[in-house]
């Protein structure tokens, strides 16, 4: 008799933690369900689902059992999610807030009835660009590169700057019979 006494009350009580867990069970199947669905990419979904691991570990049965009550003590449970987590930055922490946020305010709107998920449009983000005028007006081609004053006289001159203070002149002669290559300081004449 007692050991049917115990076995009763061991199901009660695994039930009973089956009960206070399923909310976040929910959460979790409903991230999945949603990401079968496309409506969220896989990463995002990821993301989400690190965030609610990250908040559940602090707390408590009652919360467990209930995302009402979640999302009224919310800035509390943040408090013991910070003093848990000290290894991260609070900017990583906010971050997992809102992602929190944005499961939960979901949840409530599309996962407590799975048929409202065929009423949840995503919008795609369009990407701007403003073209931003430069504070600096460019510089004409010729400013740029150093002044040359050698008549052509069919030779083709090369320019490069190797380092800060030393160039290579490569000179190609006619029908490139000749050429003449020459290191120099960056600050001496030809």
């Amino acid at each position: 008799m007692i050991k049917i006494n115990n076995l009763i009350k061991l199901d009660k009580i695994n039930n009973l933690i089956f009960f206070i867990m399923k909310k976040f069970i929910e959460l979790y199947q409903f991230l999945e369900f949603a990401k079968n669905n496309r409506k969220y990419p896989e990463s995002t979904a990821n993301n989400l689902k690190s965030a609610i691991k990250i908040f559940e570990a602090v707390l408590n049965e009652d919360e467990l059992a209930s995302l009402d009550l979640v999302v009224e003590r919310l800035d509390e449970i943040f408090f013991s999610v910070i003093s848990r987590n000290k290894d991260k930055s609070i900017t990583s922490l906010n971050t997992y807030k809102t992602r929190l946020q944005r499961v939960l305010e979901d949840y409530k709107k599309y996962g407590a009835d799975p048929s409202q998920i065929q009423n949840w449009y995503i919008s795609t983000p369009r990407l701007i660009t403003k073209d931003k005028p430069d504070k600096l007006s460019d510089k004409p081609l010729s400013d740029l590169s150093s002044p040359t004053h050698t008549p052509v006289n069919n030779v083709h001159k090369l320019e490069f700057i190797v380092q800060k203070n030393s160039r290579i002149e490569i000179l190609l002669s006619e029908g490139n019979k000749e050429i003449t290559l020459r290191i120099l300081q960056l600050d001496s004449p030809e």
